[in-house]
């Protein structure tokens, strides 16, 4: 059985999708870009403000699942330029602690013009 995991102290789906879903023993989170859900938009303007707030959206949404960065085994990330990749590390290392399986590309383009967008893979055990 799926359960939607959802919060308003997280940005609000931007498409028919939502914020997370556990499937047994997995949580699966959308990809966040770094929307601030009280401004439903995005402040930041550089690779460094935009991935904290990326981190802390991340952050409700494990919250909200009873859920810590420590217990991520897997995140996918998304950059819009790859000179950002240091700065990007910079500010993700200070959240993941534990060191999840990664992958990390540069795309072409990112929803709303962001820098940077994350997507993680939670064990529910």
């Amino acid at each position: 059985m799926l359960k939607v995991i959802s919060t308003q102290n997280a940005p609000a789906a931007i498409g028919p999708y939502s914020q997370a879903i556990v499937a047994g023993n997995l949580m699966f989170v959308s990809g966040q870009v770094p929307i601030v859900p009280s401004e439903g938009k995005v402040l930041a303007t550089d690779i460094t403000g935009q991935t904290e707030q990326v981190m802390k959206n991340i952050g409700e949404i494990l919250k909200e699942a009873g859920r810590t960065y420590t217990d991520v085994v897997k995140t996918t990330c998304f950059l819009a330029d790859m000179s950002d990749f240091a700065a990007f590390n910079q500010v993700y290392g200070t959240y993941f602690t534990g060191k999840p399986a990664r992958s990390c590309v540069a795309v072409k383009a990112l929803p709303l013009g962001v820098l940077c967008e994350v997507e993680v893979i939670v064990s529910m055990e």
